[in-house]
């Protein structure tokens, strides 16, 4: 069996790559992990949590990373899922899994575009 790592986005890559890592992982959608700071992404693995370590260990900052689902079969429209566990942050003003300031989700919205090629 082969093993599939979390990969760690810095340069767009190809909607075909988040395919594949999603049907290796959960099928229709793949989890992931974004850095609003340093512009990068932790994309595969089972929970958000693993991603959110990786990058917490590569300098990220804990209020800066956001969990989000990616469902490339999905329109544009619908394809970015915000929901994680990780994303509970009262102290940021974030009471639920989803996440609660529009210019948060603007701001992945955009960072997932540059980082993906439709």
């Amino acid at each position: 069996m082969k093993i599939m790592d979390t990969i760690i986005v810095a340069k767009q890559i190809t909607m075909d790559e988040i395919k594949n890592l999603a049907n290796f992982w959960f099928g229709d959608f793949v989890k992931a992990v974004v850095d609003l700071d340093l512009q990068i992404m932790a994309v595969g693995g089972e929970l958000h949590a693993d991603q959110e370590a990786i990058l917490l260990a590569r300098q990220s900052k804990l209020e800066n990373l956001w969990g989000i689902n990616l469902y490339p079969g999905l329109s544009e429209k619908d394809w970015i899922e915000f929901d994680s566990m990780i994303n509970i942050r009262p102290r940021q003003n974030n009471r639920s899994r989803g996440i609660e300031n529009e210019k948060t989700r603007k701001d992945i919205i955009e960072l997932v575009t540059k980082l993906i090629k439709q």
